[in-house]
Parts: structure tokens; C-alpha cells; sequence
């Protein structure tokens, strides 16, 4: 059964149509999919790759998708019913397919992926304009359109590189040949080794070919952004950890700590990264380790509280770990993160608050929350103080320019406001 195009237009006789989805569902618990068996179709009737509505479910369900499009299947994880999806494909053809000017589905796609940039024209009105490229699908669009032209020419390269090959060897083979019969009148001329205007392509040897793959595999880095940024949370801080753990085997750890907040807010698990960090880069001795890897913790924790709870969480777990060394040290430890500017003093009295079993177990918390006691009694009344001081600076200054005039007539005191003198002018003796 068909449907139109435009699901909004109810003429029956609207010439754009398109066959209605059918969704399969296969698989049980966590391996539950659901199969688009008519993907192909449906995207052939909206001029669009099949690999563009799917996705676009997957983006908005929050959910992984899988393409082969050998054997035409596409799947959406999970269970969806097909008048959902219908529902959703609706949103896709309104965005990506549907001409704004003039409601018609007769418009192409035009991507540049040097200015990331994804353009759409109509062959009906002349329309032309740009994509609002905030959508997720069009990240993915614009990686798969830059892959497949890295691709193309690879394999133009690899057909150029052999047809170069063949003709070096038959020039070789006829050279040999011709160079025993110097009578002969078709000899070719010597070939003058300094003209290069002719272009015999690129090196074939293998060592340039591994440096041209690894060429594309270095754009190739550059594209992950919107697969790793579809993975579980888990799975991205998985990443993460493991980046930060190569970057300290390498023994790059010290200068890297640009790159690990680049790859933190990548992956978006930013917040997350001084717990990741404190485990990797904290033990016992976390007083003399603060010092050294302090700017690597500035750069998540400054100006954000949710990266400080997640400090203040690894300190958690890392006293778990080393409970004999560092149960006595929790006090110090957090005047040193607070000195440091690690933590902020509202952060730090929230978490004293509330004793939680988020990061290790309730009696354990309850420990640490005891021995920092001592710091959080500190902290208050070094608040306490630091407002009282600055009230009385206040009455200071209100109070500096009042004068209390006793009169022997007056009942009642007088208060009244004396302006300051102005500061007699030095006299210069010698101009007397």
C-alpha cells in the first residue's frame, strides 16, 4: 500500500508516493532489532540513500543502527512498531526532503564537506538554500559523503598506479627489444630525463602506498566523532580511560593534558574526566601527584561543579583503595584540592551535607566525612569570618566621616557629618 509523500496533503491524487514501511522485529532481550525490510523502496521513492531515514530513526530513538546493504537490511536497535516509524519518517521527509518554498519532494542534496556545509535545491520552484546542519544526520551525512570520495580516489589511484606499472613494463620490454638492431628506423628517440612535463602519476612502491593509506587513515581519525558519540556512556568512558591509559604508558602524560580534554569533550564525558584521571593518575602519595598533575585537573574542574563531584567521588574511591595511608590524610587532602582551586567551598560543604554510597560503601563514607570534619568546621568559619569582616569594613566606611558633637545646652546627642579636610598645600619656604 502506498502513502503520499507529504503525508499533510490528503489528495488522493497526489503524484508523489511512496510504499508504507514495514518493520520487522527480530531477536529477543538485549538483542532485540527491528528489520525495515522495505527501506530500499521507501528511499527510492524520496531520491534519498537508504542509509539516511535509517540513521535518522537511530537519532532520534537514541538507538544503534546497522546497514547492509548487500543483502537490503537495515535495522533500528530495540522494538518499534511500524506506525511509529512512519510517524518519525514524517519529521525526516519534513527536514531533509520536502522543498521549504514549495512543499515538493523534488529537491537534491548538495554537500561540501570542506566547509561542512549540506545544501538543498528544488527542481520545481529553483529553490536553493542550506540545511540547518545542528541535526545529528548531518554529521553523519557529511562523514560518509567525505569517506566514500577518500574512497573513490584510492581506487582511482590503485587503477592509475597499474596502468602506470603496465606501461613502464611494456616501454622496458620494447626498449630491451629495439636496443639490439640500431638499424632500425622506428627506434624511439632518447628520452630526455629532464622533461617533466608529462605525468606518470605517483610513486607505486609499497612504502608509498602505506604512506597514502595512512593519509586516509588519518582523515578517517577525524570522522569518528559521530560513531563514538553514538555509543553507550560506559563504552565512551571505556574510551576515554584507555586514551589517558596509553597516553601514560607512552610517557606523554606530563604535556598531553590539551589533548585529553580534547578527547574528553569528543567522547562528551568531560565531567566525568577527573574521576577517570584520579584513578589513573593517583595513589597514595595524591599530595605530591596534585602538585605535578595539577593543570590536567584544572582544565575539567575549573568553573565546573559537576567535574568537581566527580573529583571529590575518585578521592572516594582512591581512599578505598589505599584506606590506611590516605583515611588519616582526608583533611589535608582536601585543603589541598581547595587551595589548588580544584574544589570550590560550595561544592565542598555540599558533599560534607549528605553522606552518600554512590562511589564506595555507607560505612566507609561515613568514615571519610569524619575525618574531613575537622577541614569542613575550618572551612565554615573561615566563611563565618571572612562575612563578618566584610561588614564591619562596611560600618567602617559608613562610620568614618560621623562625629559626635556633645553641646552643654543639648538634651540629646548630636550626631552630624563632618567632611574630610582637605590636606593643607605644602608651602614652599623658599618662596617666601
Amino acid at each position: 500500500m502506498s502513502v503520499n509523500v507529504n503525508r499533510s496533503v490528503l489528495d488522493q491524487f497526489y503524484r508523489y508516493k511512496m510504499p508504507r514501511l514495514i518493520a520487522k522485529v527480530e531477536g529477543k532481550g538485549n538483542g532485540i532489532k527491528t528489520v525495515i525490510v522495505n527501506m530500499v523502496d521507501v528511499a527510492k521513492a524520496l531520491n534519498r540513500p537508504p542509509t539516511y531515514p535509517t540513521k535518522f530513526f537511530g537519532c532520534e530513538l537514541g538507538a544503534q543502527t546497522q546497514f547492509d546493504a548487500k543483502n537490503d537490511r537495515f535495522i533500528v536497535n530495540g522494538s518499534h512498531e511500524a506506525n511509529k516509524l512512519q510517524d518519525m519518517l514524517d519529521g525526516f521527509i519534513r527536514k531533509f526532503v520536502l522543498c521549504p518554498e514549495c512543499d515538493n519532494p523534488e529537491t537534491d542534496l548538495h554537500i561540501n564537506t570542506k566547509k561542512q556545509t549540506i545544501g538543498n535545491s528544488c527542481k520545481a520552484c529553483g529553490y536553493r538554500g542550506m540545511l540547518d546542519t545542528r541535526h545529528k544526520l548531518c554529521t553523519f551525512i557529511l562523514k560518509t559523503h567525505l569517506v566514500s570520495n577518500l574512497c573513490k580516489k584510492w581506487n582511482c589511484k590503485k587503477e592509475k598506479d597499474k596502468k602506470n606499472r603496465k606501461g613502464k613494463d611494456k616501454e622496458n620490454g620494447s626498449g630491451s627489444g629495439e636496443a639490439g638492431n640500431p638499424n632500425d628506423i622506428d627506434a624511439p628517440d632518447a628520452v630526455d630525463r629532464d622533461d617533466d612535463d608529462e605525468d606518470w602519476g605517483e610513486e607505486t612502491t609499497e612504502e608509498a602506498q602505506r604512506r597514502r593509506m595512512e593519509e586516509i587513515s588519518d582523515h578517517a581519525k577525524n570522522l569518528t566523532l559521530s560513531e563514538d558519540l553514538e555509543k553507550t556512556l560506559e563504552e565512551r568512558v571505556n574510551l576515554f580511560y584507555n586514551f589517558v591509559k596509553q597516553k601514560k604508558e607512552e610517557g606523554s602524560i606530563d604535556t598531553a593534558d590539551k589533548e585529553i580534554l580534547a578527547e574528553a569533550e569528543r567522547l562528551d564525558v568531560s565531567a566525568m574526566g577527573p574521576l577517570i584521571l584520579s584513578e589513573l593518575l593517583f595513589d597514595e602519595n595524591i599530595r605530591d601527584q596534585m602538585k605535578k598533575y595539577k593543570r590536567h585537573f584544572l582544565r575539567f574542574c575549573h568553573n565546573n561543579k559537576k567535574a568537581q563531584k566527580y573529583l571529590l567521588g575518585g578521592f572516594e574511591c582512591l581512599v578505598k583503595i589505599h584506606q590506611t595511608q590516605l583515611l588519616p590524610r582526608v583533611p589535608l587532602v582536601l585543603k589541598d584540592m581547595y587551595d589548588a582551586d580544584l574544589l570550590d567551598e560550595d561544592v565542598i560543604l555540599a558533599w560534607a551535607e549528605k553522606v552518600s554510597k554512590k562511589y564506595v560503601s555507607k560505612e566507609l563514607a561515613k568514615e571519610i566525612h569524619t575525618k574531613a570534619a575537622p577541614f569542613i568546621k575550618w572551612l565554615k568559619e573561615a566563611e563565618e569570618e571572612s562575612e563578618g569582616s566584610e561588614e564591619e569594613e562596611e560600618e567602617e566606611e559608613e562610620d568614618e566621616h560621623v562625629e559626635v558633637v556633645y553641646l552643654s545646652s543639648a538634651t540629646q546627642l548630636k550626631v552630624e557629618t563632618v567632611k574630610p579636610a582637605k590636606e593643607e598645600e605644602d608651602i614652599d619656604i623658599d618662596a617666601i
